[in-house]
Order: C-alpha cells, then sequence, then structure tokens
C-alpha cells in the first residue's frame, strides 16, 4: 500500500493499518471480534440490501447469524449497490451492501440521513472475471486494450487477429463476440469500467459508471442474469463477481508482462498496493483501487465490496441488531464463512481489526 497517501492519523496506527488484504486471511491476533460472537438474544428484522456481488456472502452470514440469534430475521435485498446506496441514505434500509465506495457528491446526504458520520467498511473482495463461452476454447489471454475494444464494439469477431495474436495456441473460430454487460446500475460495472479506464484510456472513453456506457450487445439484470445470459449464448463475454460464475471459463488478463487469472490471491495483491481515500472521516475506509499495479500476481479487476451504516440510529434495537450482524461480518469466523461459501479473500488481520473497532462504535442516540 502506497502509505505516502494515508489520510490522516485519527485511528491510532492508521499507517500500519492501511487497507491490507490477505487471500490467506490469517487469525486476527490484535483482538478485537475474532469468534463472531459479537451478539446474542437479538429480535425483531434487520433491512439491508445493494450489492448483488454480496449474495452468496450474505447467504453465508445470514443463515449463520441468525442461527445464532434465533428472534432476528435479516433481509438482504439485491438491489444493485446504486439502489442500495439510494435506499439506505432515504432510510429505507439499516445497511448497505455496495461495490463501490460513496462518492462525494453523495456524502453530505448520507451525513444527514445518519445525523452524524458514515460507517463504510471493506467486507467482501473478489475478482471480477471476464467470462466467455466459446465452443472448443477454455483458455484465452487479453489485454486490456482488447477488452476494452470488445466491450466497445470494436472488435466483433473472435478469430480477430489482436485476439489471435495473444492466443497462438487456440483456435478461435469465425463466431461473432456478443458483450454482455449489466442491465441495472452496477457498482461491479463501475469498477469494470474504471480498470478499462485507467489501463486503457486510448481505447476506452468513457468515465467509470455504475450504468454501462456502451449502447447495444445483451444486458441483463444483476450478477445471476449476467452468467446465465453468458452461458446460454455462444461467443458471449460478460464481466461478473468470479465467485459467482461457476463453470464459465476466464480470461486471463494481462498485467506486466504476464497474463493473470483472476483469484482471492490476485485480488488480495491488488488491493494490498493500492492507497487509501484522502480526506474521509475515521470511520470511513474506502480504497482507491490501483487497477495499474504490475504487482507480479496481481489481479487488477476487482471490487472491493463495502457495508455502509450509521454509527449513531435514534432507535436502540435498530443499532444493536446493525452492530451485531455487522461485527460478524467483519469477524474472522464471518470472513471465513464468505471465503469457504462465496471464495472470497478474507480481510487482513489489520484490516479487520480496524473494521472491527468502528463498527463496535454503533450506538443509539
Amino acid at each position: 500500500m502506497n502509505l505516502k497517501s494515508i489520510r490522516r492519523t485519527a485511528v491510532p496506527g492508521i499507517a500500519a493499518l492501511a487497507l491490507l488484504m490477505s487471500a490467506c486471511g490469517a487469525s486476527n491476533e490484535d483482538g478485537g471480534s475474532d469468534n463472531g460472537d459479537s451478539a446474542s438474544g437479538l429480535s425483531g428484522n434487520l433491512k439491508g440490501g445493494g450489492a448483488t456481488s454480496q449474495e452468496k456472502a450474505q447467504e453465508a452470514w445470514k443463515t449463520a447469524f441468525q442461527g445464532q440469534n434465533d428472534g432476528l430475521t435479516i433481509d438482504y435485498a439485491l438491489l444493485g449497490s446504486t439502489d442500495g446506496r439510494s435506499q439506505f441514505t432515504s432510510g429505507a434500509l439499516s445497511f448497505a451492501g455496495s461495490d463501490s465506495y460513496i462518492a462525494d457528491e453523495e456524502l453530505d446526504a448520507a451525513k444527514e440521513r445518519c445525523s452524524g458520520n458514515v460507517i463504510e467498511v471493506p467486507a467482501y473482495i473478489s475478482s471480477i472475471a471476464i467470462a466467455f463461452n466459446v465452443p472448443d476454447v477454455d483458455t484465452v489471454n487479453l489485454d486490456a486494450s482488447t477488452i476494452a475494444k470488445i466491450f466497445d464494439g470494436k472488435i466483433t469477431n473472435w478469430n480477430d487477429k489482436a485476439i489471435a495474436d495473444q492466443n497462438p495456441d487456440a483456435t478461435l473460430p469465425d463466431l461473432k463476440i456478443s458483450p454482455v454487460h449489466r442491465a441495472d446500475d452496477s457498482g461491479t460495472t463501475k469498477n469494470f469500467t474504471d480498470y478499462l479506464g485507467k489501463v486503457a484510456s486510448s481505447d476506452w472513453g468513457y468515465e467509470a459508471e455504475d450504468a454501462f456506457p456502451v449502447s447495444g450487445g445483451l444486458s441483463a439484470e444483476g450478477t445471476s442474469g449476467v452468467v446465465k445470459q453468458i452461458g446460454d449464448v455462444d461467443g458471449a463475454i460478460g464481466y461478473a463477481d468470479a465467485s459467482q460464475t461457476g463453470d464459465l471459463n476466464v480470461v486471463s488478463v494481462k498485467v506486466g508482462e504476464e497474463y493473470v487469472a483472476p483469484s482471492p490471491e490476485g485480488a488480495a495483491k491488488t488491493v494490498a498496493v493500492s492507497p487509501v481515500v484522502e480526506g474521509r472521516d475515521a470511520t470511513d475506509i474506502a480504497v482507491d483501487v490501483d487497477r495499474n499495479t504490475t504487482e507480479a500476481g496481481a489481479y487488477p479487476v476487482i471490487l472491493l465490496s463495502y457495508l455502509i451504516a450509521c454509527e449513531t440510529y435514534e432507535d436502540q434495537a435498530e443499532a444493536d441488531n446493525v452492530k451485531g450482524y455487522l461485527s460478524y461480518i467483519v469477524s474472522d469466523e464471518g470472513q471465513a464463512e464468505a471465503a469457504d461459501f462465496a471464495g472470497s479473500a478474507k480481510l487482513a488481520p489489520e484490516t479487520a481489526a480496524q473494521a472491527q473497532e468502528i463498527v463496535a462504535g454503533i450506538t443509539a442516540q
């Protein structure tokens, strides 16, 4: 991590606690909630929603935490990151999941909803796989320029020279490329287009946005919809959380001088060399992902998904439920559940300790 970019020292030792991620996720040795037993006997209904990338992880977290608190029902609506953030800000949700951190222009509204500081902590890290469906082709290597041209409609056939030159051992068919993108606003789209804009800027003339900027091609709602569409169409290629691509084949992306397949380890390496966002409150530990890294083994097409909540709630029961559930998610037990069930990378011990400390500060007015 680029320590020169660390924004302040509001949390003791934040320079040493810069957001490192580890695919191995060694146990937290710095204290905090290392076993997930952050609450007992909670009850009522806790409403959250947002990023569909968290779907499998949320299933694991909900099942385990409700098992520890049989009076509590947790609803996590698969709304997409944009709607999750907006419904949290409106007060319709007690917490949100988002694959992109809160933009500066959204912060004032979120702080007004919270009557104070907003909590934003990393909870889930995964590679964004560029999955494809080409008969009799199992592996494809692509650089960022070629990926950008494919999704911008400039490369339209699988045996195009730009693809063939990077895959001399593959027998590429004379088959139309059908790019698949998210139909709904999505943090996955924003992370994917952020990668293209930063690594292939001369070939991708669009801003990083939650809405896919190119018209045409195929589209589908949510992560599961994109994955299904790719699997159903010969020649299709699309982007989705790697943990949810199932049996689809995935592209190895050029990083430096090598081609790297998506993996928790590769995603973790990218976050480890990325700077934190400057100018945020101590309860907000967002990261600016270094898409241009050439770190050996790093995979820069990633999403770093956050939990968004209030530091202070009006209702004691709501505060207790949010605090309990989020504490479980960032605990070692919760991170292990997500890694086992969803294939994500675990928070590194330093990051987990910092997130646990922040979440432990949730209270009622």
